[in-house]
């Protein structure tokens, strides 16, 4: 294989050397998808003190409900034992620092193209953005009435979470 992917495969081999648990299901152990952003500065399973198994972890660019994470958490409520979602923003996200039109010419100039109807889905006030999507879940018919949603900002600096969206829908 390329050279591009080499560290990975080598960090693999130490990985797959070592003995490690693998849960005995892919049921969320502790009920809970975590729908987060693509920010590599957000290690979702020690923010929440988390195990591998204990919960399924959804990201996209600003942790957005968007009509695939709404398949993927049908899909994790119906089948794989969730119960309670969140989802979690966070502070110094460049989904709340640039607008869709500057974003829009980001991906334009690294691709050469404009890609029409591309949404990037930034967010201009993260409560707002916040209560509008985990009303999308809550409002979804592919959630089941009794499903726990909330929404949280994590904040990057000091580790805390904040509560922006209280649970509904239980």
């Amino acid at each position: 294989m390329d050279d591009a992917f080499s560290d990975l495969f080598d960090a693999n081999a130490r990985y797959a050397a070592l003995d490690h648990e693998v849960a005995g299901t892919g049921t969320a152990r502790r009920g809970l998808a975590i729908l987060t952003c693509i920010d590599s500065r957000i290690d979702p399973l020690a923010v929440f003190g988390l195990e591998p198994g204990d919960a399924k972890i959804l990201r996209n660019a600003g942790a957005r409900v968007t009509e695939d994470m709404l398949r993927s958490l049908a899909l994790a409520v119906a089948s794989l034992g969730v119960v309670r979602i969140v989802v979690v923003q966070h502070t110094d996200c460049k989904m709340t620092s640039a607008s869709d039109a500057e974003l829009r010419a980001a991906v334009a100039q690294a691709t050469g193209r404009i890609i029409e109807g591309f949404e990037p889905l930034a967010i201009s006030d993260q409560r707002r953005v916040l209560e509008d999507d985990v009303a999308l879940v809550l409002g979804s018919p592919l959630i089941p009435d009794g499903t726990v949603v909330a929404g949280l900002v994590y904040d990057l600096h000091s580790g805390r979470l904040a509560p922006v969206v209280p649970p509904a829908g239980g």
